[in-house]
């Protein structure tokens, strides 16, 4: 999917700062102090910066310990304005989107790490496979639909997916306590919270990563859903299975490697059985 997390404005507060509402679920704390963008409905772009409402620690004595959440997290506009009033008159309202600085950054030791990995990364995996193929002018053994979602993070991006006789959601895998996978591969995902993916597809990737030396493991994801699940729940009779690099740090400054991106690839390759 090609969606992302973010904010949207809520309310205007007397003296001009916004309250905003969650779209999708990024980690509030990780937000504080991160630079942003708010998009008009009339096209117009502004600058500002999330921040704490007690923003200041020589000011207020809960600077430190005040909860980062929706209720005391606000957006301070980079535009000289003291009022509601004032903000209103640039355009500024309710529903409009608060987009946040991703940092994307790329290391010499080959580490990607930006927001919004969560599916940029497998988005990039998806793309680079399709451009390897065209170059190399082969084609995937059956018929084969490449979907990019844009309401996963919001909960029905595969309730809009073709009707198919197997359906592998190329996402994230997860990287963090009681799980094994790691940043350098590619995860297979056994079982969410939306239950156990299918078996036998299961099952047929673990093989293939086994066999072509592909760099790979096995996790239940604890909190997680994915465009499979939505479109199961719409009816679509179809195999389902869910794989995708590590990545450390969802929903919060995230990071992958290129070699996990690279075994992602790999194991979709395996699976097209390109030809």
């Amino acid at each position: 999917h090609i969606d992302t997390l973010g904010l949207m404005v809520r309310s205007i507060t007397d003296d001009g700062m916004l309250m905003t509402t969650r779209v999708g679920g990024p980690i509030l704390p990780t937000l504080d102090g991160e630079y942003c963008r708010i998009y008009t409905r009339e096209g117009k772009v502004y600058t500002g910066t999330i921040l704490s409402l007690s923003p200041a620690a020589h000011v207020f004595d809960d600077a430190a310990t005040r909860p980062r959440d929706e209720k005391n997290l606000a957006v301070r506009i980079d535009e000289v304005v003291k009022s509601k009033e004032d903000v209103e008159a640039l355009g500024i309202c309710a529903g409009d989107f608060v987009c946040i600085d991703p940092k994307t950054t790329v290391t010499e030791s080959g580490f990607l790490k930006s927001r919004f990995i969560d599916d940029k990364g497998s988005a990039a995996c998806l793309l680079v496979l399709l451009r390897l193929m065209h170059f190399a002018k082969v084609r995937p053994r059956y018929d084969t639909e490449v979907c990019f979602t844009v309401h996963e993070e919001v909960g029905h991006g595969g309730a809009t997916l073709p009707q198919v006789d197997e359906l592998l959601a190329v996402d994230m895998g997860c990287v963090g306590d009681d799980l094994t996978c790691t940043e350098h591969q590619v995860s297979i995902c056994a079982k969410d919270n939306n239950g156990p993916y299918d078996y036998e597809m299961v099952s047929r990737l673990v093989e293939l990563a086994k066999a072509n030396g592909v760099d790979y493991a096995v996790d239940i994801y604890p909190h997680y859903g994915s465009d499979v699940a939505v479109a199961w729940h719409t009816g679509m009779d179809a195999k389902g299975a869910l794989i995708g690099p590590g990545v450390h740090a969802s929903h919060g400054m995230e990071r992958t490697h290129f070699d996990g991106m690279k075994a992602t690839i790999d194991l979709v390759s395996l699976y097209l059985e390109l030809g």
